[in-house]
């Protein structure tokens, strides 16, 4: 097969060993997800989701676990597809240990890169917190209440907390203030936990954006059928993809849940990874 030629993946049977177990895993992981929550009100996410260093729920090993976990059917299912078309021949381009050595550095790469984006957009908040549970008054309290940062960062899941307490801060501020200033102490904490936990990073994008990269480095006059239609070589399809997820990253809006500077972390770390195998061949062959 020579470099412009169109690429094929192979069937499943025939799939190499890390790609082909990456997927089963994947799998297995999102049906016991399904069967926990539904079951025993078990959420998997907590416990193997990537969250921020502050959060209850982090574990040093969710900057691992974080990889083979999935928010729904459409998620897992472009994921697998992406590594499925392009695991196989990455696998079967450098063996199955520099393969999963690269598809975990890759997730590594993009976690920290999502973990740093995360950690600037809660600094301010959690700094405003600290600062009203620092010097806690009924006007500070009310002011940070009201402010639009607070209302805007309410985690669903903290919703019926909230007007839990608004109903008995409501019905004791003006009766008993110094109970209404205790109420307020352990609902800012209770909610910056709540809203800590939030911040979860799930899915295998940034190790597929850096399969997607090495693929593109590797194999540039390939051509890849985009929606199975439109043949385009793989080096512009990986431009095109790094300079969407960069657009779309600059511009997010508070309703997208796209981690989209994790994608590029991904696929800038496959980059660098390919860029310093080269210079050895024996990674290649």
């Amino acid at each position: 097969m020579s470099f412009n030629d169109e690429y094929r993946p192979s069937g499943f049977s025939f799939m190499p060993q890390v790609t082909k177990n990456i997927i089963i895993i994947n799998v297995i992981l999102f049906v016991l997800t399904y069967l926990l929550q539904s079951t025993q009100q078990i959420d998997l996410n907590k416990f193997l989701g990537l969250h921020h260093h502050s959060a209850p729920d982090f574990k040093p090993h969710q900057f691992i676990t974080y990889l083979f976990m999935h928010a729904g059917p459409a998620h897992i299912f472009f994921n697998m597809f992406g590594v499925f078309i392009f695991g196989q021949v990455l696998e079967n381009t450098w063996g199955p240990k520099r393969f999963l050595i690269f598809y975990i550095l890759t997730g590594l790469g993009a976690a920290l890169t999502q973990y740093f984006i995360i950690h600037f957009s809660v600094t301010p908040l959690i700094n405003a917190i600290q600062e009203v549970q620092d010097n806690l008054s009924i006007e500070s309290f009310k002011a940070l209440m009201d402010s639009s940062e607070f209302q805007s960062k309410i985690p669903e899941s903290f919703a019926y907390e909230f007007n839990e307490f608004v109903s008995q801060y409501n019905s004791t501020v003006h009766e008993s203030p110094s109970k209404a200033l205790s109420l307020a102490s352990q609902f800012l904490l209770d909610f910056k936990n709540s809203y800590l936990n939030s911040q979860i990073v799930i899915g295998a994008s940034g190790s597929l954006f850096g399969l997607l990269g090495a693929f593109g480095m590797l194999f540039p006059n390939r051509y890849l059928y985009l929606y199975f239609l439109f043949p385009v070589k793989a080096k512009w399809l990986v431009i095109a993809y790094g300079a969407i997820e960069l657009f779309s990253g600059l511009k997010q809006s508070p309703q997208d849940n796209v981690a989209h500077f994790a994608h590029i972390g991904g696929l800038v770390v496959g980059i660098i990874i390919v860029l310093l195998w080269r210079k050895d061949r024996r990674h290649f062959y």
